[in-house]
């Protein structure tokens, strides 16, 4: 109860001083909402590549403010303060911007009231989904009335959805209760570095050249899902003696968790040479592109992976506990490309046994990356340069054409 009417507040003064701010006349502009940093920074470059005749602002939670700020010479605000003033500031660009480009759900979009030229573009952070979000996220449930019809709100300031694909199409419509009409087959941005080989090699020169452990090995990447527990208590749930044991002489395994965890071993220290912590590292799909295998849970990673054709291992050892908890889309096993497990000695089996169903990985990946080939930067800031009018038919003849 506290809680809502809390929210209630918030909104009630954001409303306000958004209203306010939408006495000043729309602008050319475009204001990216992010919490993730990947997909907006494709779309951005490829902007500035055209030259586009666009204000740019950038509008950034905690977990990418500090990149974002670093790295692009633009205007750049952080969104969590109770500064009422920073807060106008930022809000004056959301209200004065002709297009705006979310990537998450910001629940402050309940509370505003976008002019009829406005398009509310959501950049969703994944290319694919295996558990479930939206309004079919199990959390919600038990959330009060209040709180559904905040979500409604939010969802319905999304004008257009980008897709990669039709399946992701459907999870979208009924995770946010949308139309085909708010769909966008742009393709994915972020997923255009797997076509880009020139930045491929430049990548793993990089990486090969810190770390003198990839020398001569090939990479297995551990890449599970942050689960909703207490950061202290973690457990990685990987027998490393046993992997170090057996794999080690010809594996190096990257290990990458979710940076807030608190880690209660050193794994780079205790098996040297082996492992590496790769936690910190702010780009998984710069790794994604040094791996060899993959192993993972439910993880939206596996669907940009699979554009690399490289062999994937799922080892949800959770499964029945996260389905009941959490929700997935569908029989977990009918969505993965691959081989489900739930040991360490099944995994190292099938690492050195080195037998997968590539065509099942092709298939896959054909299903889940049927728009992103390469161009979904440019579909997409064409898009923005047309003023959505007629570009969904330019964008699917310039999808047929490259295929």
């Amino acid at each position: 109860m506290v809680k809502e009417l809390i929210i209630g507040l918030y909104l009630l003064i954001f409303k306000i001083q958004f209203n306010f701010a939408k006495l000043w006349p729309l602008k050319n502009k475009v204001t990216f909402v992010l919490s993730f940093k990947q997909n907006p920074k494709f779309v951005y470059e490829e902007m500035k590549r055209q030259n586009v005749p666009f204000e740019v602002v950038f509008l950034c939670d905690n977990s990418c403010y500090k990149d974002i700020n670093n790295t692009i010479n633009e205007k750049v605000f952080k969104i969590q303060t109770l500064n009422l003033f920073y807060q106008f500031k930022y809000i004056f660009h959301l209200a004065t911007s002709k297009y705006v480009v979310v990537d998450n759900y910001f629940g402050f979009l309940a509370a505003t009231s976008f002019k009829a030229d406005v398009q509310c573009i959501q950049l969703w952070h994944a290319a694919g989904a295996i558990k479930t979000f939206g309004l079919k996220d199990k959390f919600i449930t038990n959330r009060k009335k209040s709180a559904h019809k905040r979500f409604l709100k939010v969802y319905d300031k999304f004008h257009k959805v980008v897709v990669g694909s039709d399946v992701m199409a459907n999870i979208f419509m009924e995770a946010f209760n949308l139309s085909e009409e708010n769909i966008l087959h742009t393709g994915i941005p972020r997923t255009d570095l797997f076509y880009d080989t020139q930045y491929q090699t430049e990548v793993k020169k990089r990486l090969q050249d810190r770390y003198n452990s990839f020398e001569g090995k090939k990479v297995i990447l551990y890449a599970p899902t942050f689960r909703d527990e207490s950061l202290d208590s973690f457990q990685l749930n990987l027998d490393l003696d046993y992997m170090y044991e057996k794999l080690s002489h010809q594996f190096i395994l990257i290990i990458k968790l979710h940076p807030a965890i608190h880690k209660t071993i050193d794994f780079e220290k205790k098996y040297s040479g082996f492992v590496l912590d790769f936690s910190t590292y702010n780009d998984v799909n710069e790794i994604l592109l040094v791996t060899d295998y993959l192993i993972s849970d439910y993880s939206s990673i596996p669907f940009e992976f699979a554009i690399l054709e490289k062999p994937m291992i799922f080892y949800p050892y959770d499964l029945e506990q996260y389905i009941s908890n959490k929700g997935v889309w569908g029989q977990y096993d009918k969505i993965v490309p691959g081989p489900v497990v739930f040991t360490t000695e099944d995994i190292v089996k099938l690492i050195i046994d080195d037998q997968f169903d590539m065509e099942e990985i092709r298939q896959f990946s054909r299903e889940w990356n049927k728009y992103s080939t390469g161009h979904s930067s440019r579909n997409l800031v064409d898009y923005l340069l047309e003023s959505g009018k007629n570009s969904e038919r330019s964008i699917k003849k310039l999808h047929d054409s490259t295929n």
